[in-house]
């Protein structure tokens, strides 16, 4: 087993940055450390440098044919699986309880289909092997080199510890480059700011968690701002039964244990959905899929039954509130159910049996039906009907979750409000089970870095997000962030692959402008005092035209009660036609004025226009912008 060892490099550091925090409480901790590089893969020497076959079949061997940099790279050969490839011990170098960022740089080889790579780790304990994503699916070719990066901190002690890398579909050659594991030593939590738990006490506030999250620094932010914890992935069925009535709760127990021991509450997550659960769940008796008879539908309901029966009984009180059951509306069918295998087979009596099974072994708990988008009206609707007609029969449904994956740009106040107040009649309670609050408002964008006005325009989200539940606490019984900080979100990898900041605290964990929008609104400091933003991207380009999309985002303290954005084309573009603004063009000098429903912009807001223009040679964007005659700034 693995002690945890501390890098002697970031002692000095930390006992430096240490003392900044002290002279200086609620300010951020010190300019960002320097990260300190464990592992290089460049192959230039002519060897492995330990890397070897995943699989013993496939050929790991240094190779001249591509590079990434320099003149040498490794090539993997041989494949017959696309779990094959690549694989490096780093037992002796990756630290338990240290957040590590992982850099691999893949091509595929002349002639393979493209295909989609990834980055992993492969972990065993006592012979018991485990897998964590790095870098999850990225598509790769034979065209040029592609970056697979992701975080990855080592939860647990183990005696067995490698990175790989692997493909999704096929079995083609590739080379891999240029292989960087690094960590930034971690800065102290800041301990001269409000504690979210004293501020807000309407109702517990909690976040979803791995075990990273309870280790170091990450456990001492958790503890400190939080009152409850979500396990995020380690009580779902695939890690509490993967096999048939083996029941493992290895994953799970020390979250709960750390919970108990920093007085938080827990929400259990989850005992019956479509995802995450294993296949022999939906097998009928001789093996093969089930079909919609009465004997599969007897046999999946006594296997629902057996798995919550051991589970909720497991943790007993120790849990307080579970999501029951989770996603199972899907408004585009005429029924408004999502026709998963449970559904198919059961039809609404997986839903009883696991409620009333439920009520049985945890009789404290809360019981709560979960979804997502339950803002939109259909969903929401749906689900409302579902919910009413089974507590009319008397199903134990104590309240509804509802998710709240939202963006700096939807949905508004008023719709999750009515949101809330549909639900009202019901007498149930409402919980927000998972928000976030991506930064990106689709999934065209991607930012090097959070753009200053969206981290703005996220702060008064959460903002009025927070003042409505707070204005429905008696509606509402607890508010759970899917996360704790932005350096471990599932936002980076879906609905593609890009950096996210959706959560209160930063990848260093100290407080953004959103964690202000909770605990202190007139705190929220606006960027420099231009008072607005402006971000023009190119979203459609062909021979002689393009699309371009510009959106206005208001940084100031007031109110724009209508705008006109200028700029100058550089490379002799022109305006053909726009639409949600009047274009107006002399030479290289554009204006476009606001239409009728977006004049208004209100501090924190945006207003968007597109436009289709023509090109020559070159498209260069604009440099500068300005509204009203006040230069912005550009995201």
């Amino acid at each position: 087993m693995r002690p945890i060892r501390r890098h002697p490099a970031a002692l000095a550091l930390l006992t430096a940055v240490a003392l900044v925090t002290a002279a200086a409480p609620g300010l951020p901790a010190a300019a960002d450390p320097v990260p300190v590089t464990v592992v290089t893969g460049d192959f230039e020497d002519g060897t492995t440098q330990g890397w070897a076959a995943r699989g013993g079949g496939e050929t790991v061997a240094v190779s001249d044919a591509a590079a990434h940099g320099g003149t040498g790279s490794l090539a993997v050969t041989g494949r017959t699986a696309g779990w094959q490839g690549p694989s490096l011990d780093v037992l002796d170098v990756l630290e338990k309880g240290t957040q590590y960022t992982v850099t691999a740089w893949v091509r595929l080889a002349a002639g393979a289909a493209a295909d989609s790579a990834r980055l992993s780790v492969e972990r065993r304990t006592a012979g018991t092997a485990g897998y964590d994503q790095v870098a999850g699916n990225t598509a790769v070719s034979a065209d040029g080199w592609v970056a697979l990066t992701g975080r990855y901190t080592l939860a647990t002690d183990v005696d067995f510890l490698h990175v790989y890398v692997e493909t999704a579909n096929t079995t083609g050659s590739f080379f891999v480059d240029d292989v960087t594991v690094s960590y930034v030593p971690a800065l102290p939590i800041q301990t001269g700011i409000p504690r979210i738990r004293d501020v807000v006490t309407e109702f517990p506030v909690g976040a979803a968690i791995t075990a990273a999250e309870t280790l170091g620094v990450h456990g001492d932010l958790l503890a400190r701002h939080f009152t409850s914890v979500t396990p995020g992935n380690a009580l779902k069925w695939d890690a509490t039964e993967p096999a048939e009535n083996s029941f493992s709760y290895a994953q799970a127990d020390p979250l709960i244990a750390y919970a108990k021991a920093n007085g938080l509450a827990v929400r259990g997550h989850t005992l019956v959905w479509h995802n995450q659960t294993p296949a022999w769940v939906f097998k009928d008796a001789a093996g093969a899929p089930m079909t919609a008879t009465a004997e599969n539908k007897a046999l999946l309901l006594a296997r629902l039954e057996n798995h919550i029966r051991n589970v909720a009984a497991h943790y007993g009180e120790d849990i307080a509130t579970w999501d029951v059951v989770n996603e199972v509306i899907d408004e585009s069918q005429s029924d408004g159910m999502r026709h998963s295998t449970w559904y198919t087979v059961t039809g609404l009596d997986y839903i009883r049996t696991a409620f009333t099974v439920a009520r049985e072994v945890a009789p404290h708990a809360k019981l709560i039906i979960n979804d997502y988008n339950t803002n939109v009206p259909a969903k929401r609707d749906a689900l409302y009907n579902l919910v009413a007609e089974l507590r009319a029969e008397g199903v134990p449904i104590d309240g509804v979750g509802h998710q709240m994956h939202i963006n700096v740009g939807w949905p508004t106040v008023a719709e999750t409000e009515a949101m809330l107040q549909k639900f009202a009649p019901l007498g149930i309670t409402q919980q927000i089970t998972e928000m976030d609050v991506s930064i990106y408002r689709d999934s065209s964008e991607s930012f090097p870095a959070p753009p200053a006005d969206r981290l703005l325009s996220q702060a008064y989200v959460y903002r009025d997000m927070l003042a409505l539940f707070r204005r429905h606490a008696d509606q509402i019984s607890s508010v759970t962030l899917w996360g704790l900080a932005d350096d471990n979100t599932w936002l980076d990898t879906f609905p593609v692959t890009r950096k996210d900041a959706p959560l209160l605290f930063d990848t260093s964990l100290q407080a953004k402008p959103a964690y202000w929008g909770v605990v202190d609104p007139s705190r929220i400091t606006p960027p420099a005092a231009s008072g607005c933003s402006v971000s023009y991207r190119v979203t459609g380009s062909w021979p002689g035209g393009f699309q371009g999309d510009v959106r206005i985002t208001n940084t100031g303290g007031a109110a724009l009660a209508g705008w006109s954005l200028s700029w100058s084309f550089p490379s002799g573009q022109r305006i053909t036609q726009a639409w949600n603004g009047t274009a107006q063009q002399s030479g290289a000098d554009v204006t476009v004025t606001n239409a009728g429903w977006n004049a208004a912009i209100a501090p924190g807001g945006s207003a968007a226009f597109g436009f289709l223009g023509s090109w020559a040679g070159v498209n260069t964007a604009p440099a500068a912008f300005a509204v009203g005659g006040t230069a912005c700034a550009v995201a």
